[in-house]
């Protein structure tokens, strides 16, 4: 019996990691090793029990990389700079060395376009911009890499960006993207679509693919909103300037983004099309609000920032 190719998850408890680890096992044709911080952890135990490889590691320590990647295939990368902010580089910056130095036949890293190039250098969007920069240098390196360029969250609207309550009895979500289309998709659909980019590497090595789930107007998707949840929605766009001025940690970051978004991303439509060839079940923002409204109730005492 040929023994299977095993392929490692970094950040397999996270978002990302934990969708694309999962999606893995489910389907059963690689051996799966998820890195973890932590291995006794809920959603560590949870991998385990569906057949993971769990191993403690951190994107900050070389010899726990080395021995992670140890005899893998396959690698999926992931970087969280909303944790450690300028330490990501670093952190993806010692992966790459690792999945060079160990001869990783297909990296998966989950990347983002440069959108201080977009704007010819007028807005930093250092979130994004570090990962375009770790993306170069696996270029560099000439690493046979596919890059995944997912999309605005779904899941942003029950975490960082409620529709909250006005005076007037409606509800209200707003930021700089104008009516320019924002592409969105579900965190936990990064998982079949890594899928389908491991299983097809002759088709997906060396090149971009964006995980989009839906490509519509921000009016359009405060009108699902209301006909899911049963309340009046809206949309407010809130100029760049405005926003960046707001004063919570990152407002001008994310000012910046939706900016940059608003002026240069018009549509991610082929990105769109493309999801929908590799894994026909991607979720609509209808559908995946359908799905998860209870948690838009559950949380919208606990929302963080007022943004109407």
């Amino acid at each position: 019996m040929n023994q299977k190719k095993i392929i490692l998850v970094t950040g397999a408890t996270g978002a990302q990691g934990n969708g694309v680890a999962s999606a893995l096992l489910r389907d059963g044709k690689f051996q799966v090793r998820c890195l973890t911080r932590n291995a006794n952890s809920p959603k560590a135990r949870e991998l385990a029990a569906m057949g993971a490889e769990v191993v403690e590691g951190d994107l900050n320590d070389i010899n726990s990389l080395r021995a992670a990647v140890d005899g893998c295939y396959g690698v999926f990368g992931v970087t969280n700079f909303w944790e450690h902010f300028e330490k990501e580089y670093q952190q993806g910056k010692n992966l790459i060395n690792v999945v060079r130095e160990k001869v990783v036949q297909h990296f998966v890293f989950s990347s983002l376009p440069d959108y201080k190039a977009l704007s010819n250098g007028k807005f930093a969007v250092p979130h994004c911009d570090m990962k375009a920069e770790l993306e170069r240098y696996a270029k560099y390196l000439q690493i046979p890499t596919t890059f995944m360029h997912i999309a605005f969250y779904y899941e942003n609207f029950v975490t960082f960006f409620p529709p909250q309550a006005a005076e007037d009895g409606n509800y209200y979500f707003g930021f700089p993207q104008g009516e320019t289309k924002l592409a969105m998709a579900s965190a936990e659909d990064m998982g079949p679509i890594v899928k389908a980019v491991f299983d097809n590497p002759q088709l997906y090595k060396n090149r971009t693919v964006g995980v989009v789930g839906e490509d519509s107007a921000c009016g359009e998707y405060a009108a699902t909103m209301s006909k899911v949840l049963g309340i009046n929605i809206r949309y407010n766009y809130i100029e760049r300037d405005t926003y960046a001025s707001f004063g919570f940690p990152g407002a001008e970051e994310l000012a910046n983004m939706f900016e940059v978004q608003r002026l240069h991303i018009p549509s991610r439509q082929h990105h769109l099309d493309e999801c929908l060839v590799m894994h026909p079940g991607m979720q609509s923002f209808e559908s995946w609000l359908e799905k998860n409204k209870h948690l838009f109730f559950a949380q919208q005492k606990e929302a963080e920032y007022s943004i109407y």
